[in-house]
């Protein structure tokens, strides 16, 4: 019966099992004003909640999750409601937890028959792993045993329980709480919730207006959309900016993913320059500010969201400091600011000093090593072979404007490139490391290459 259903679960959601449909189920222009529309339609319902709102749709498009705190009456619930309902064709599972539950709570019953034989084996029937969204209210009520099972559903997309294993159809959960509790296993939960946000409630005049009239028509229940999105197309839409669709790419050029990891790192810094300058504050919960490689991992993921959102295929600087929506916890404006800032700081300086020229020579070197490196035989091809893509300042271009040849020898191709690499004065201090990390390249590549011939 288990293996049954996994293979059912499997079949029926692409984002959980890997697989991809690889014909476009229908225009994706039609799929990025739908969900332009539906975000537009939400944000007109959640007054003030323009900001947790672009990080729910962002989290349907990359396929995470989102945790909202706030105090009690602000209108968590709502916020979920009313997203998750702009969709038809998926399954909502909702629960608001508590210290008593189980895991058989989110899981599913346990079935009697294969508990006597000593295995623990769910009814997943109607259970958040047979669904396609899930709304998880008051979640750090519940308690360590219950969330410790929730992890693997939520990060792997799978049951793991006892004996039995199966895929889930989760793809994207939003949990709300009134506080944070901080253990061992809650922040490892935490960290399955990429997207996080901290709603205030808002004392403005005016919002409280608006909020006043949205009562009055709504008596505080969400609204039926006009239209409404299919859940397959989001899905087409989450395989898309996570490059899972050969025929529909955003592209990201290396020197865009540099650029945006030195915003990452720039960022993080001052983060923990914060927390050390100002360490009994209470709201700064932990010893000192991570981005986990997968967080990094998945601001590419973000900026291709964000690309094909307005309708791009390809990613441009622009869209960087939209990152605050992944990085920075959404309502506390210190944060949001600070990641501005570091990308402010070093868009200037990249821009002022001709850096960015430079990083995309280096990295246009660095394409040419890894080639040879992959494959010494080509060592005897020409060069304008090996680059993938022409910059201003080429390593073909420098080499036939020094020797007058597109080319040498495979003897030679090594003065070439420590010319090359030589001819670059890097503006800043990253471009100076990743010029000391290219010259370790050269010997490598050139010292292997040795050997095969």
């Amino acid at each position: 019966m288990t293996e049954v259903k996994s293979r059912e679960i499997s079949a029926a959601n692409g984002v959980a099992a890997g697989h991809v449909n690889r014909a476009p189920m229908r225009d994706t222009a039609a799929i990025i004003e739908d969900l332009k529309e539906a975000l537009e339609f939400v944000e007109e319902r959640m007054v003030n909640r323009s900001e947790v709102i672009s990080q729910a749709f962002l989290a349907l498009l990359i396929g995470e999750h989102l945790l909202i705190e706030s105090r009690t009456g602000v209108g968590k619930t709502l916020l979920a409601e009313q997203v998750f309902r702009m969709f038809e064709g998926a399954r909502t599972f909702k629960v608001q937890a508590s210290k008593e539950q189980q895991p058989d709570t989110y899981f599913g019953g346990l079935l009697l028959e294969e508990l006597k034989q000593g295995r623990i084996i769910h009814n997943t029937t109607g259970s958040l792993v047979e669904s396609e969204f899930g709304f998880i209210d008051e979640i750090f009520d519940a308690n360590d045993y219950t969330l410790r099972a929730l992890l693997s559903l939520l990060n792997e997309r799978q049951l793991v329980r006892g004996m039995q294993r199966m895929p889930s159809s989760i793809h994207t959960v939003v949990a709300a709480t009134n506080y944070l509790r901080i253990s061992e296993i809650t922040e490892a939960l935490m960290d399955r919730f990429m997207f996080k946000a901290l709603i205030h409630p808002d004392k403005d005049a005016y919002h409280q207006f608006k909020i006043s009239q949205q009562y009055l028509k709504n008596l505080g229940n969400t609204i039926e959309p006009i239209k409404k999105i299919q859940y397959a197309d989001l899905a087409y839409a989450s395989h898309i900016v996570r490059g899972e669709v050969p025929e529909y790419q955003i592209s990201v050029t290396p020197d865009i993913v540099y650029f945006m990891n030195l915003v990452i790192r720039h960022y993080e810094i001052q983060r923990n320059r914060l927390l050390h300058d100002r360490p009994h504050e209470t709201h700064l919960r932990t010893k000192d500010y991570y981005i986990s490689p997968r967080t990094q991992a998945k601001s590419l993921d973000v900026v291709r969201a964000i690309a094909f959102l307005h309708g791009r295929t390809s990613v441009i600087k622009e869209d960087i400091p939209r990152l605050h929506l992944l990085l920075c916890t959404s309502g506390v404006a210190e944060e949001r600011a600070l990641f501005q800032r570091s990308y402010d700081t070093l868009i200037q300086l990249y821009q002022v000093s001709g850096a960015f020229e430079q990083l995309s020579a280096l990295l246009t070197l660095d394409e040419v090593l890894t080639k040879l490196k992959h494959d010494p035989s080509l060592m005897s091809k020409p060069l304008d072979e090996l680059e993938a893509a022409p910059t201003k300042r080429s390593l073909v271009t420098w080499a036939k404007e020094t020797l007058g040849v597109a080319d040498a020898s495979a003897g030679h191709k090594r003065r070439l490139v420590e010319g090359y690499l030589q001819s670059i004065h890097p503006a800043t201090e990253d471009l100076k490391a990743l010029k000391v990390h290219m010259e370790k390249e050269i010997k490598v590549v050139f010292s292997e290459a040795a050997e095969h011939f």
